[in-house]
């Protein structure tokens, strides 16, 4: 005999990175299916892109402007 809740995705420790939430084993790290959504489309869209900022001192002698 198995138990009626075998088949029920439990809560894990942890939050879920888009809302707080208890996380849930299913759609880990996050607590449901919208939320992994929420945080692909923030990817693709570049929601999560860091900005990269050149300084003069980064640049090789090569690469400098004349």
């Amino acid at each position: 005999m198995t138990p009626a809740n075998e088949n029920k995705p439990q809560a894990s420790a942890g939050k879920c990175p888009v809302c707080g939430k208890p996380m849930q084993v299913e759609y880990r790290p996050f607590c449901s299916k919208r939320c992994a959504d929420v945080d692909l489309n923030r990817w693709l869209t570049g929601g999560y892109a860091i900005p990269a900022v050149e300084d003069d001192e980064d640049r090789d002698e090569g690469d400098r402007e004349a």
